[in-house]
């Protein structure tokens, strides 16, 4: 049952909650050990409250979950975890990490609130409302990154990483959704109703204008942002978020991949190399150029 449970919280989609270390690095602070340790508590919290969501959407959708060619194997759905135990379970752990949470930061605490409820919102209304649901997913991004902006000063942080984030997050959730009409094809709606309200081309016309915006908008923090070195060279990093999207729209149009993004990362050397290449570069840049 533990194991189950823990599946169910998804430990592979944890890897999103990395957003909280943005500020940590961006404003010149990784190497702070107090803050570090704050920055990761923050993630741990995270991580646990985003499990309980999974959790909770696992209930909500249980029997969709099982018209579905992959998840019908999770374990609330394939009967493996009962949902009269993982509720309470899961109540019991959000409680405990609420409770930290206002611990660390009333800030952060009000925050992580807030991430909860929205996606609350989402599992039971909002995702069923087209456009809505995927702002709502981005809306999700958005507020792992100002958590990491609360639980330590901040002097650096550049509002632009709010836009280069939003942007980011959208093109993920369009491209999630373009991946699953794409697996489930002509059953995607009874798996999840608001697939009805999207097709390949509205998508594709979204994500091409939503990948164009980020590296726009990732472009002008590197040479507008006040805080990086006076010397542009954070310009160098385009390249690598670039060669990301194209890898990415790469993977879901010509190899049709269907996996979810934080899988298709993990699995996918070359793009996972770039991520690991892009956060060097950005980390020598901010921290040992002129």
């Amino acid at each position: 049952m533990v194991k189950a449970l823990l599946k169910t919280m998804r430990p592979k989609q944890w890897t999103k909650n990395v957003f909280v270390f943005a500020a940590l690095v961006f404003d010149k602070k990784m190497f702070n050990m107090d803050y570090l340790g704050r920055a990761v508590a923050a993630f741990f919290l995270f991580c646990m409250v985003s499990g309980v969501v999974y959790v909770l959407n696992d209930i909500v959708d249980a029997e969709k979950d099982r018209l579905h060619p992959k998840k019908k194997n999770r374990p609330i759905a394939s009967g493996t975890l009962p949902a009269s135990l993982a509720a309470p379970i899961a109540a019991a752990i959000l409680v405990v990490s609420l409770i930290l949470s206002f611990l660390l930061s009333m800030e952060f605490g009000v925050i992580i609130l807030i991430y909860f409820l929205i996606n609350v919102a989402y599992s039971f209304s909002l995702k069923h409302i087209v456009i809505v649901d995927v702002l709502t997913i981005a809306a999700g991004f958005v507020l792992r990154v100002a958590a990491g902006t609360v639980i330590f000063p901040i002097e650096r942080f550049s509002p632009w990483l709010y836009v280069c984030t939003i942007l980011l997050a959208l093109f993920l959730a369009l491209s999630k959704r373009r991946q699953e009409i794409v697996l489930l094809a002509s059953k995607a709606n009874n798996h999840r109703k608001i697939l009805d309200e999207y097709n390949l081309r509205f998508l594709d016309e979204m994500i091409s204008m939503v990948s164009s915006t980020t590296i726009i908008a990732y472009a002008l923090y590197t040479f507008s942002a006040p805080n990086l070195p006076k010397n542009h060279l954070m310009m160098v990093t385009v390249a690598f978020v670039i060669y990301g999207i194209f890898r990415y729209m790469y993977l879901i149009h010509v190899r049709e991949e269907t996996a979810p993004p934080d899988e298709v990362l993990l699995k996918d050397k070359p793009l996972l190399l770039d991520v690991v290449l892009w956060v060097a570069s950005a980390v020598f840049v901010l921290y040992y150029s002129a």
